[in-house]
């Protein structure tokens, strides 16, 4: 006959949530790594979607994973940067694919950001990479 044990009292769990605020830039490019036949090596256009998502536990104060408003600080450095601006000639976007656009955003606002989970990048309706590490 098996030895039976009371239940075990465990802490409260630690419930987490995703919180995501998104953002445009429009901003022009060429990528440097395609053939040069390549529709992308030709300097175009996109209006970007950014989608940056936090996760964390609910504090248990204010009820957020973080303010919105935070995610709004962070990013405005950032979107001065890229918004219609050509981003190959910003420093670490020299060959500016959505996906080393990613990587770049995540890198600019992990410090701030330590909640960070993902950034989300759309350059049309149907194409897009999402970055996390």
């Amino acid at each position: 006959m098996s030895e039976r044990h009371p239940p075990t009292s465990s802490p409260t769990p630690a419930y987490t949530c995703d919180a995501s605020v998104e953002f445009t830039v429009a901003a022009s490019r060429q990528l440097t790594g395609v053939p040069p036949e390549h529709s992308c090596a030709r300097l175009h256009g996109h209006t970007f979607l950014v989608r940056l998502t936090v996760r964390g536990p609910i504090d248990p104060t204010t009820g957020f994973v973080v303010d919105f408003a935070d995610l709004h600080r962070a990013w405005g450095p950032l979107h001065e940067q890229l918004d219609h601006h050509y981003l190959n000639g910003v420093p670490g976007l020299e060959n500016p694919t959505s996906e080393r656009l990613a990587q770049w955003i995540w890198r600019a606002l992990r410090p701030a950001l330590p909640g960070l989970a993902l950034v989300e990048i759309r350059e049309t309706g149907n194409a897009g990479v999402t970055y996390r590490e």
